[in-house]
């Protein structure tokens, strides 16, 4: 299994290139944002025949001996060594030999798979493919290039980890080609590792002294590549560890990816799972040690508008219960499903944009889920990112620690962590990606998180993290209604029956903190400049909010005006010089 998760030193960039420059065969029949149809299949199938291909005879051997019998799966999964084989005669090698029944045989080919890799097939929707390509002549030519000895695949040369970048690239390319959200399907390495690291900080110390037996769930898993890099760290710490990963996807081709390196990397694929988290939940009633996520933000949930609001009907017997926000952006609906699949003492790790720190009124959707988590004390740490790490946006964006059962130090307590100045800038940009969150930068903000103190570290003048703790109840307020009399013509106070008429075009509203008494606070801020406002009790609802922003905010005093003036003088004399120099013009600025 080590040696299945660690990556080798092969060339990633050349060979997603090298499987990238095979879509020249069908430009005139593809357009660019199409080659992911015929290109990602079939870099699929080839990982797959390059992987079985030392067992291959084996396999065909066993078939002969079994194929009367009525179940042979264990058999032939024992002989290929995976939890996948195939009985065609034919591999890539072969129907390259055979050209004139190219498409014959390599529907042969793929029928010989075994069903979990005829699922994936179905999930690429490849069948229509086979025809267009072999229609046009294309379809020999692509298994041609795919069978070139720098186009191995094998996962004896190439492991889990590096056919996940592979596919990551490959994913980014096409993605780019249909200006389409990259960060969608995956997120960077340097970001997962972040999370990792962070998920795992608080129990490293246990599960190196009592070895890993734990489940990892990605609810939205994409390519599966947080999954792996969860596992991936939990084998350096128990190379015998026992890891379950679990992960339910949307997009039926990057669910394909997923499902393929879960075959190939010896783990259970029916724990990768397709279709809509948030309206067909395939993960009902299982919990898990570790959560992580980078579920969609910004993005409406219109779709599973229905069955999300039929569940929250159910209260605490579904998953909404608690509050839903705007229909124009689910992603809090996410804390809500990941909370859930939670165990007691469970931990996870998913990233937001800013809006799920503060969007929404006391009251709201929003709100009630920040009190759901905060007064459960489940949130353990923010971390802010830096901007420009993402594929597909260059916003603010942030990592949430939540955990159901703190360490003691942690307990009603919220740790903020401002990392946006830790990073390098990228040689190349990928898309919006700009950056980079170093294998340094990385280890000082876990040790930052680690040390759970308020302090400011540096790892240079220009890479600095502030860390600053907060208990819970920093963050709630109580939302007071401020009620003013309404005057008659004559300036009287009007009532309806006993009690006083309020004016409702004066009526205004105070956020009072849950740490400070109302009353207290009305008579101080209040009463002196409206002594005859009263606080309509009735109206009065707990919001909670995290403006981090303001909590990491420092003044900086303007520039001096005359520091200002001097600066635009010599600019002048420059540009002055500078046309002289061009065209021998004396130019006159007023004073």
């Amino acid at each position: 299994m080590n040696t299945k998760a660690n990556q080798t030193t092969i060339n990633i960039q050349e060979k997603s290139s090298l499987i990238w420059s095979i879509a020249d065969f069908i430009r005139e029949y593809y357009k660019p944002h199409e080659y992911g149809k015929v290109i990602l299949p079939m870099t699929v199938i080839k990982r797959f025949n390059d992987t079985l291909q030392p067992t291959k005879q084996k396999v065909l051997d066993i078939y002969e001996q079994v194929k009367h019998l009525e179940v042979i799966d264990g058999f032939l999964q024992r002989a290929s060594g995976y939890q996948f084989y195939n009985i065609s005669e034919y591999d890539f090698e072969k129907l390259v030999d055979d050209s004139e029944h190219v498409e014959e045989n390599f529907r042969a080919y793929l029928n010989g798979f075994s069903e979990n890799v005829q699922d994936i097939l179905e999930n690429f929707d490849f069948d229509r493919e086979i025809t267009k390509l072999s229609n046009s002549g294309m379809l020999f030519l692509i298994i041609e290039a795919f069978n070139k000895p720098n186009a191995y695949m094998g996962a004896d040369k190439i492991t889990s980890v590096d056919m996940g970048y592979i596919f990551e690239d490959l994913v980014r390319r096409f993605s780019e080609s249909y200006n389409e959200q990259a960060g969608a399907h995956f997120t960077s390495r340097d970001i997962i590792y972040l999370m990792t690291d962070i998920l795992l900080a608080t129990d490293k110390d246990i599960l190196i002294e009592e070895g890993v037996a734990k489940t990892v769930y990605d609810q939205t898993m994409g390519t599966s590549q947080m999954l792996s890099c969860m596992e991936e760290r939990l084998l350096q710490l128990d190379s015998e560890a026992d890891v379950k990963l679990f992960g339910q996807e949307l997009n039926p081709e990057t669910f394909a990816i997923a499902k393929a390196d879960m075959l190939i990397r010896g783990g259970n694929s029916d724990n990768m799972r397709q279709g809509n988290t948030l309206s067909d939940d395939k993960f009902k009633d299982y919990t898990f040690d570790y959560v992580i996520s980078n579920p969609p933000f910004g993005i409406e949930w219109k779709v599973e508008k229905k069955s999300v609001e039929d569940e929250h009907k159910l209260g605490d017997k579904g998953r909404f219960g608690i509050g839903l926000p705007k229909i124009s952006d689910g992603q809090m609906l996410f804390d809500l499903n990941g909370l859930k699949k939670l165990k007691d003492d469970g931990r996870m790790a998913i990233i937001h944009n800013g809006s799920s720190l503060f969007t929404g009124a006391a009251g709201s959707g929003e709100s009630e889920i920040r009190r759901y988590m905060l007064e459960n004390d489940w949130v353990d740490a923010i971390i802010q990112l830096p901007n420009d790490t993402f594929y597909n946006t260059g916003i603010t964006t942030y990592i949430w620690i939540m955990d159901k059962d703190k360490e003691e130090k942690r307990q009603g307590k919220v740790q903020l962590i401002n990392a946006s100045k830790m990073y390098e800038n990228r040689r190349k940009n990928i898309g919006n990606k700009r950056v980079d969150i170093t294998n340094e930068c990385r280890e000082l903000i876990v040790k930052v998180y680690g040390d759970f103190k308020n302090k400011e570290y540096k790892l240079d003048d220009d890479k600095v993290c502030e860390s600053k703790i907060f208990n819970n109840e920093e963050f709630g307020f109580n939302r007071i209604t401020i009620e003013t009399p309404l005057l008659d013509e004559d300036g009287e106070i009007v009532k309806k029956g006993k009690k006083i008429a309020p004016d409702t075009k004066k009526r205004d509203y105070e956020n009072v903190p849950l740490v400070e008494d109302i009353n207290e606070y009305f008579e101080r801020e209040i009463k002196p400049y409206n002594p005859n406002a009263w606080i309509d009790n009735k109206k009065t609802k707990v919001g909670y909010e995290i403006p981090f922003t303001r909590y990491f905010y420092k003044y900086e005093a303007p520039e001096k005006s005359e520091d200002i003036a001097e600066r635009i003088v010599a600019l002048e004399d420059e540009i002055s010089e500078s046309l002289h120099k061009l065209f021998g013009m004396e130019v006159a600025y007023n004073e």
